[in-house]
């Protein structure tokens, strides 16, 4: 297990200290794993102070939404287990003036056990107490009757909504009524990619094959309801998103707010790409999408995955969930609009004079190229990533796929060819690649329009290329590669320079990188064969067996 923490018995409050510490507006109740806000007002001028909480491994959730307009204190226990009577106790009689309180539940037993009874002990004790039970997972609609599903994201939306009724100076039990209504119009659902490791136990929950995921997952690392095949993530939004809407009877014309939640393991990149598939497709439904956020709101520790929650929404829970509202962890208004799109002015069109006779014989050796830079994906994948970003063979796929949509008018003649390229090329490559082919094909394209010959022309590129990316060979780049290369084709012919090109990239294996991010790795580096050298030796095979 590799893991930030010290001693997995002391994670929850090593945690809780690091929390508070890092917001002045949160406080810690000593000997007890319980946060409230700082600075409340003395009893008798205390709202309504709703709490929440849970096991912890879920962060930022409970302790992350505490704060004005949302909970007056959260109550946590160690991963993934609830906390105790005494604990929950404590947070109430912390939080809690002579208006009472509201605990917000998720359905779990050991939840509901503990702080049922720490509510009817504090009822005992004079304080006002109302219990909400969040139930919000649709996965299991087949499995249990509604009252028994489980508790998930869509209970931080429960948060907002009951902390907004509280300030705003509503009784104990128009709040508990309030957060009752919207649990029961509330409908979550989640999918896996992975496991996460709890610090005490050391090991992932479960393992999953390289095609599968769980759909249908709680929040403490369990299995899902259903282990599938993995699909793109369009087809993910739209299996959990129907199940939602059909379990909540949501259709068209109805109002929702949308909370994308990561579980843990998840980047914003992909929650994003979820976040525009679930906007979209309840767009295309005729559903009204009001508010929608996407990140980490209550997660399983480190587990890959997201789940979507709908909450059907009015005019009074919309006024909830756009009152004031802070805390560390909640994230604004979630106000959305309709797509913008910007359209860029259009770059001026190349033009192209009629095919010379050598047209057909450039295009082929382009095609080829194309070919051979698509056959090399994955290896030049491997390369590029055991010592760069692994992008390299995706980027050298789109340049064989610009290549492919040049025009026979670009395969003109030979200046025209090599600077159509160094156009397709500056587009389509990513990285340091796009820049380095296009400015060497453009250079190659001028020396040809001055009267130089293809050894002339190929020598001009690369010289175009060392200038640009201040390399010279001995570095570990695709000089390395071109150089000899353009030794032996002055020499020699193409047969020549392919092989010139291999031997060169080979070469690379036994240099210490100099230049480019494989430099950061130092002697680390040595044994693999520079990527950029590997796909320069590629093309040039490719074009000497077509030419």
């Amino acid at each position: 297990m590799k893991k930030l923490v010290n001693d997995p018995r002391h994670v929850v409050r090593e945690m809780l200290e690091g929390l508070c510490d890092l917001h002045p507006g949160l406080a810690l109740l000593d000997g007890e794993l319980v946060v409230v806000r700082a600075g409340l007002p003395v009893p008798a001028a205390r709202p309504v102070a709703v709490l929440s909480g849970g096991g912890a491994g879920h962060e930022p959730a409970h302790a992350g939404y505490v704060g004005p307009g949302l909970l007056a204190g959260a109550i946590a226990g160690d991963v993934f287990t609830s906390p105790s009577v005494d604990a929950v106790l404590s947070g109430i009689r912390a939080a809690a003036g002579s208006t009472g309180a509201v605990l917000i539940v998720k359905n779990y037993t050991g939840d509901r056990l503990n702080f049922g009874l720490a509510a009817e002990l504090a009822r005992a004790e004079g304080i006002p107490c109302e219990v909400v039970v969040v139930a919000d997972d649709v996965a299991l609609r087949e499995t249990v009757p509604p009252e028994r599903r489980r508790g998930i994201a869509g209970t931080v939306l429960v948060h907002k909504l009951a902390g907004a009724a509280a300030a705003a100076g509503q009784g104990v039990a128009e709040v508990a009524a309030i957060a009752r209504a919207a649990a029961t119009e509330l409908g979550s659902m989640g999918v896996a990619l992975g496991a996460c490791t709890v610090p005490a136990a050391g090991k992932p929950g479960f393992a999953l094959g390289e095609g599968e995921i769980e759909l249908g997952l709680g929040i403490h690392g369990e299995q899902g309801v259903e282990r599938a095949a993995m699909a793109p993530a369009d087809a993910l939004v739209g299996r959990m998103l129907g199940a939602i809407l059909a379990d909540r009877g949501l259709g068209a014309g109805d109002r929702v707010a949308l909370l994308v939640n990561g579980l843990g393991g998840t980047p914003p990149m992909e929650l994003s790409i979820v976040a525009r598939r679930a906007i979209g497709l309840l767009r295309e439904r005729g559903l009204v999408v009001e508010r929608a956020w996407a990140g980490n709101f209550l997660t399983a520790l480190e587990m890959p995955g997201c789940s979507l929650s709908l909450l059907k929404l009015d005019d009074v829970r919309l006024a909830l969930l756009d009152a004031p509202g802070e805390a560390p962890a909640w994230p604004g208004p979630g106000r959305i609009a309709a797509r913008a799109v910007v359209v860029a002015p259009p770059a001026a069109p190349l033009t192209f004079g009629a095919p010379g006779p050598l047209a057909p014989r450039l295009q082929a050796a382009g095609l080829a190229v194309a070919a051979a830079l698509e056959a090399a994906e994955a290896r030049l994948t491997e390369l590029d990533a055991a010592a760069g970003d692994g992008d390299l063979g995706l980027s050298m796929v789109r340049g064989a796929a610009a290549i492919r949509a040049l025009p026979e008018g670009a395969w003109a003649d030979s200046p025209t060819a090599l600077a159509a390229l160094g156009e397709a090329l500056r587009r389509a490559l990513g990285g340091s690649s796009g820049p380095f082919y296009a400015t060497g094909l453009l250079r190659a394209a001028r020396a040809m329009q001055q009267g130089g010959d293809w050894p002339a022309a190929f020598r001009a590129g690369i010289v175009a290329i060392a200038e640009l990316g201040g390399a010279k060979p001995g570095d570990r780049t695709m000089l390395d590669a071109l150089a000899p290369a353009a030794e032996a084709l002055e020499q020699g012919g193409l047969a020549a320079a392919a092989e010139a090109a291999e031997q060169g990239a080979a070469a690379t294996a036994a240099m210490t990188p100099r230049l480019g991010r494989a430099s950061y790795l130092g002697a680390r580096a040595v044994g693999v064969p520079d990527a950029g050298a590997a796909a320069v030796a590629v093309w040039m095979r490719a074009l000497a067996g077509a030419v």
